[in-house]
């Protein structure tokens, strides 16, 4: 179950850098690779997303942000 959620992260993922939307990981440039291994390595923390969009509403820039559970 939790491989084809990585799956689809990463086709999704991999949509957007092929469409030229930069990725973000924790403030930093990430590919696709790199976050869906941050998923799959840190399971039981949560990433939060946020997008930035351009002014004519595509997605410009994809940002994960781990989210410290307490």
């Amino acid at each position: 179950m939790k491989n084809e959620t990585y799956k689809q992260l990463y086709t999704e993922l991999e949509k957007y850098e092929h469409s030229g939307v930069s990725m973000r990981l924790n403030n930093y440039p990430a590919s696709p690779m790199q976050i869906v291994t941050a998923h799959m390595v840190r399971e039981e923390t949560a990433y939060m997303r946020d997008y930035v969009w351009d002014d004519k509403g595509h997605v410009r820039e994809v940002t994960f942000h781990n989210i410290l559970e307490s």
